[in-house]
């Protein structure tokens, strides 16, 4: 240790520095201030949301698109529980993000005495959801709460991590540690099993890959993988975007009956980096995805592995250090038609879609033309819902949405700010429906204020119209699906932002153009109904 005594806020800060934090997402409030002391000296960014919610799941957003975990600061009590709903996104997606709290001073905690913010034992509540959860007690505790705290982010399946530090905690003065970066360190299988694996590949004769969002780290090693066996690879939603272009590429859903198909033809499947959820492999519960008979699975998570559907080999890796050990091992040549096995499963995908998901699509499509650079966020809208089917997205990280996992609407437009954030330059366009952007409405500001490159893009449909077609599907009379809406173009306005409604999907490139064209955010609103062209 070194250097004069420095506050618990301002060694935190420098901690936060040490790991590659260049950004945080909070709200200041009486029971934070103390952290926040060192800041502005720092090189990190702060940005402020409009709600906590906003902060986490700006949080999330920044951390798809960067690679690195997402970090939020905020209060003890309705600042904690504001962010809850955006950790438990992140939790069901593996997501990295660090969520550091304040709570109530150490003489307080578990007495109940009525104080300001005070929660029965948030500690216990919150220990529940995230991965790791630390009250800071000791203050010279400090950097080795940090560094826990960044290895588990780093090390093993991601998700949401908390560190909650009393507010008499936060002005105790320390001596500055030494300042260093958390170790990562992630299993690696052994060479017998990746051999074994080899082997069960090259035998194979119709061999299928399935990509989870712990696989796009690994997209050279498996396109190698893919052509050297022959594979098509099929991407969950949070995978789309990998393997680009590639004739072997199947970036549809593996709740089609298309996919299903190839994947019960196969001899063998390799799932790398996916926890075969229901949201991805049974969207629409029916039970109708094949028992594989001969399943290698690759999961950084034990526990995962043990879920599911009974694998042949269990590989503890991750996906990146799996498929280049596999790749080591393999001879023989690879699996014949695989690129025709690949295109007909695309071809037969899509078909099986209806008219009206298939304009949708074709509208994301129209949006990835214009900006071939950018990154669509997604909310729960019918637009995503029809993409998250089928969306041949450009690149890795440019196509991701909360309509998987939790499901939490109104996720969009605060994690399309964080993109943003995270890739400066970069358009981000926000896809978000009228029901799903007015949970968050007022993070239009915090997107002027941050000057973030956003294209919130409102698919507009006069209310819940998803959950209005499965009422009506059900014989149930809709009710509570049709929250009015308030102008979305005057919205915009009064924060600032430039804003057009379509007439024509026509209209989208040359808007879509003028949006990329401006430094900050912009509006553009389709009409599901009243725009030409949106539906066939």
């Amino acid at each position: 240790m070194s250097g004069e005594m420095k506050t618990v806020g301002e060694v935190l800060v420098n901690l936060l520095e040490a790991n590659g934090v260049d950004v945080v997402f909070g709200i200041p409030g009486v029971h934070t201030v103390e952290l926040y002391r060192g800041l502005a000296a720092s090189k990190i960014r702060h940005i402020t949301p409009r709600h906590e919610q906003g902060a986490g799941f700006m949080a999330d957003g920044y951390a798809r698109v960067s690679g690195k975990p997402g970090v939020a600061l905020v209060i003890t009590g309705p600042g904690l529980t504001n962010t809850i709903t955006a950790m438990a996104q992140a939790r069901q997606d593996s997501i990295p993000m660090l969520v550091i709290s304040g709570v109530n001073r150490r003489d307080s905690l578990g007495h109940g005495r009525g104080l300001l913010h005070e929660l029965p034992d948030q500690h216990g509540m919150i220990k529940t959801l995230a991965l790791y959860s630390q009250t800071l007690l000791n203050p010279s505790d400090l950097a080795s709460v940090v560094e826990r705290a960044f290895a588990v982010l780093t090390s093993g399946r991601p998700g949401p991590v908390h560190i909650e530090i009393p507010t008499d905690v936060m002005s105790a003065r320390i001596a500055p540690p030494v300042l260093r970066k958390a170790t990562a360190t992630r299993p690696r299988a052994d060479a017998e099993t990746l051999q074994k694996a080899a082997i069960l590949c090259g035998d194979a004769q119709r061999p299928v890959i399935l990509c989870g969002g712990g696989a796009i780290t690994a997209e050279e090693e498996i396109r190698m993988l893919a052509e050297r066996i022959g594979a098509p690879v099929v991407m969950t939603v949070n995978a789309r975007g990998m393997m680009a272009g590639h004739p072997l590429r199947v970036p549809a859903s593996p709740s089609l009956k298309a996919v299903r198909a190839l994947v019960s033809e196969a001899d063998l499947v390799l799932a790398l980096g996916t926890e075969m959820g229901q949201t991805d492999y049974d969207m629409y519960a029916d039970g109708g995805f094949p028992i594989l008979g001969n399943l290698i699975r690759t999961d950084i998570d034990p526990a995962q592995l043990a879920r599911g559907q009974h694998a042949t080999l269990s590989i503890l890796s991750g996906a990146k250090a799996a498929t280049a050990g596999i790749l080591a091992f393999l001879t023989g040549k690879p699996a014949a038609k695989a690129k025709e096995r690949a295109e007909a499963a695309r071809k037969a995908a899509l078909a099986e879609l209806t008219p009206k998901m298939r304009a949708e699509i074709g509208v994301v499509d129209a949006i990835y033309r214009a900006l071939p650079d950018c990154a669509i966020i997604g909310d729960s809208t019918q637009a995503v819902y029809a993409g998250n089917l089928y969306c041949d997205a450009p690149r890795a990280r440019s196509w991701f949405n909360s309509a998987t996992g939790f499901g939490a609407l109104g996720y969009a437009p605060p994690a399309a700010v964080g993109a943003a954030v995270a890739v400066p330059g970069t358009p981000v366009v926000c896809l978000v429906g009228d029901g799903g952007i007015q949970f968050s409405l007022a993070e239009l500001g915090s997107a002027v204020d941050a000057g973030a490159h956003v294209i919130f893009l409102v698919w507009n449909n006069d209310g819940y119209q998803e959950i209005e077609n499965f009422m009506v599907e059900n014989g149930i009379t809709p009710e509570g699906v049709k929250p009015s809406a308030p102008d979305f173009l005057l919205t915009a306005t009064a924060y600032g932002v430039p804003a057009v409604r379509l007439k024509s999907i026509s209209e989208l490139q040359l808007a879509l153009t003028e949006a990329r064209g401006r430094t900050g955010p912009s509006l553009i609103e389709i009409h599901q109904t009243r725009t030409a062209g949106v539906t066939a």
